[in-house]
């Protein structure tokens, strides 16, 4: 599991990858943890099992290779672990859940 802390440093690890699976509503009203990029839980299998020239061209990143540390929050931490159980399944084998997700990023940041 990944903690506040690791979270904050995310932006200085541009080779670690935070997802957030809630739903673009959801972002929308509250914002995004930074250096996070959106996939929403419904279109995250998709997105882990398409081509990397596909990836790149939908998301503006490379896609994450099975030895990467990929970090999934959400708004609470259980869609989190849901994104964890599943990039875990396709073999990514450094996959992790944020927990506290937003809920907890939020109330230490005071948003």
């Amino acid at each position: 599991m990944a903690t506040y802390e690791e979270v904050k440093e995310v932006p200085n690890h541009p080779e670690v990858y935070l997802i957030d699976v809630r739903n673009k509503d959801e972002v929308a009203n509250t914002g995004s943890i930074p250096a996070s990029m959106h996939i929403p839980l419904p279109e995250l299998e998709n997105a882990l099992t398409m081509p990397e020239g596909d990836f790149l061209s939908t998301f503006k990143r490379d896609k994450p290779s099975t030895d990467s540390v990929i970090i999934f929050s959400c708004m609470s931490g259980r869609r989190a672990q849901t994104a964890t159980d599943l990039a875990l399944n396709h073999g990514f084998k450094k996959a992790k859940s944020y927990p506290g997700s937003w809920s907890e990023w939020a109330g230490k940041r005071g948003l």
